[in-house]
C-alpha cells in the first residue's frame, strides 16, 4: 500500500482519486449494448450473454425445476445461517415504516401523506468472481416488506449456463418472482426496456461493476429509476493506538478481496498504527485464496497518517466512503461529526462483514463519493410517498382568496379561475 505522511490539503483531490474508468471509457459500449437490446430484445440479450458470459443460452429464465435443485444442494448449515440473517434483516427494516401524516393546514384544509410501494421492481446480484447472494437478502428482503407486486432478479450465468444454487434458494427464500440468467449491460437493458422474456420494470437496485454503474445511470433516460450508483466497493479506516492492527488488516482485506478496482484506505493518527497494520497485511494477505485479487485492490490503496481527528475527519468527510469503520480513542468524535458515509461500524468489534451480512443493515451502499447526495437502500427506497389533500366549503373560503391573488401575481389566469368559480358558487 502507499503510505502517506500529512499530505498537504491541496493534494487530498487527487489522492483520494478512486481506481476507476473514465466514463467517456464505458459510456460508448453501454449505449451502444442499450440501444442494441432495445432495438432486438432477446436476440440482442443472447449475443451479449455469448460474447460476455461465454454462454449460448436457449432461454433466460430459471424454471421451477432449477430452483428445486438449488433447495437439495445448499447445506443445511448455510439454509440456517442465511435465515438468521433474514430475520435480522427484516427486524431492521420492518423498524423503518412510518405511519400515515395527517394535518389540518388551515381549518377546513386537510392534508395527509401516505407511503405506496414501487409495483414492480429488478434486482441485479453480481455473479462473476463471488456470488453475491447476500445482495439478494438486502434488496428482496425490504422489498417484500414494502409489498412491492413485482419482484424481478437479473444475475449473470456462468460457463455452464447455470446460477449458483445459493442464489437460487436465497432468492425464493425472499419471494423473488422471476429469475434470469441474465448479467451486465444487457440485464440493465432487458429490465429497462422489458423483452419479450424479461419484464419492464420501475426501479432498479443492484451493484455492480463500472460497466453495471455506468448502465444504471442510462437507465434513467428512459424513465427507469436506480437505488443509487452503486458501483465498485470501498472500505475507509480511522484507527488510532486503542485499535487492533490485526483487526484493522482484515477489515480492509475484506473489501480489497471484492475485486481489483476495490479501494481501501487506513486513516491514523498513529504511525506506530501503520506500520502495525502493513505488516499484518502482509501476513493475512498470503493465507487468502483470492490474494491475488486482493493484492491488485491493495496497490489501488493508501495509508495516510495525519496528525490530529479534526484533520482526519475532514479527509474522511472529503473522501465519503461506502463503509466507515472508526477504532479509535474518540469514536464520539466522529460519530458526531461524520457527514458524508453510506455505513459506520463502531469499535474493535464491530468488522464491516457484519452489515454486509447479518446485523440488519443495508450493504448496497453509494460509492465513488455518492455518499455526499445518496443514502443506502433502505425501506423507504421501495416505496413512495404520496400526498392528499381535501378540502371543504369552508376551507376553500378560507385559503381561496390568497391562491386568486398568487395566480393572479404569476399571470396564471386559469390557476385563479378554478378558485374563483367555487368561490363565487359559495356565494349564490
Amino acid at each position: 500500500m502507499n503510505k502517506l505522511y500529512n499530505p498537504k490539503k491541496e493534494a487530498w483531490e487527487e489522492l483520494l482519486k478512486r481506481p476507476t474508468q473514465t466514463l467517456e471509457d464505458i459510456e460508448q459500449t453501454v449505449n451502444d449494448i442499450f440501444f442494441e437490446v432495445r432495438a432486438k430484445g432477446d436476440v440482442a440479450v443472447a449475443k451479449y450473454t455469448d460474447l460476455f458470459d461465454g454462454v449460448k443460452l436457449e432461454g433466460f429464465k430459471v424454471s421451477s425445476e432449477e430452483i428445486e435443485g438449488a433447495k437439495n444442494v445448499v447445506s443445511s448449515e448455510l439454509k440456517n445461517a442465511i435465515q438468521l440473517a433474514k430475520s435480522n434483516i427484516e427486524k431492521f427494516h420492518r423498524a423503518q415504516k412510518t405511519p400515515k401524516i395527517e394535518v389540518t393546514t388551515t381549518k377546513g384544509v386537510e392534508c395527509w401523506q401516505e407511503k405506496r410501494p414501487i409495483q414492480k421492481v429488478g434486482l441485479y446480484i453480481p455473479g462473476g468472481s463471488a456470488p453475491l447472494f447476500s445482495t439478494i437478502l438486502m434488496l428482496a428482503t425490504p422489498a417484500n416488506i414494502a409489498g412491492c407486486k413485482e419482484i424481478v432478479l437479473c444475475t449473470p450465468p456462468d460457463k455452464d449456463g447455470e446460477i449458483n444454487p445459493v442464489i437460487l434458494y436465497t432468492a425464493t427464500l425472499c419471494g423473488v418472482d422471476k429469475i434470469f440468467k441474465i448479467g451486465g449491460i444487457q440485464a440493465i437493458a432487458a429490465l429497462t426496456f422489458g423483452t419479450k422474456t424479461v419484464p419492464k420494470v420501475y426501479k432498479i437496485f443492484g451493484p455492480g461493476n463500472q460497466f453495471v454503474t455506468v448502465a444504471k445511470q442510462l437507465a434513467t433516460k428512459f424513465h427507469v429509476a436506480i437505488d443509487m450508483p452503486a458501483g465498485p466497493s470501498e472500505l475507509l479506516v480511522v484507527a488510532d493506538d486503542s485499535a487492533d492492527a490485526a483487526f484493522v488488516a482484515s477489515d480492509l482485506l475484506s473489501q480489497a478481496e471484492h475485486g481489483a478496482d476495490s479501494q481501501v484506505i487506513l486513516i491514523s493518527t498513529s504511525e506506530k498504527m501503520l506500520e502495525a497494520v502493513e505488516q499484518e497485511l502482509e501476513i493475512q494477505l498470503e493465507a487468502l485464496p483470492r490474494k491475488d485479487m486482493a493484492r491488485k485492490s491493495i496497490a489501488n490503496s493508501k495509508l495516510i497518517y495525519l496528525k490530529s481527528k479534526e484533520l482526519a475527519m475532514e479527509i474522511i468527510n472529503e473522501y465519503g466512503p461506502e463503509h466507515l469503520i472508526v477504532c479509535t480513542a474518540d469514536n464520539a468524535f466522529y460519530i458526531e461529526n461524520i457527514s458524508n458515509a453510506g455505513s459506520v461500524f463502531i469499535g474493535n468489534y464491530t468488522p464491516e462483514s457484519a452489515g454486509d451480512y447479518a446485523s440488519g443493515t443495508n450493504h448496497t451502499l453509494p460509492t465513488n463519493g455518492f455518499a455526499k447526495q445518496y443514502s443506502g437502500v433502505n425501506l423507504d427506497s421501495f416505496m413512495k410517498s404520496m400526498t392528499f389533500q381535501k378540502i371543504s366549503e369552508e376551507g376553500i373560503k378560507n385559503i381561496g382568496p390568497s391562491i386568486e391573488i398568487m395566480a393572479e401575481a404569476e399571470g396564471l389566469q386559469a390557476h385563479k379561475n378554478a378558485v374563483t368559480l367555487r368561490l363565487n358558487k359559495l356565494k349564490e
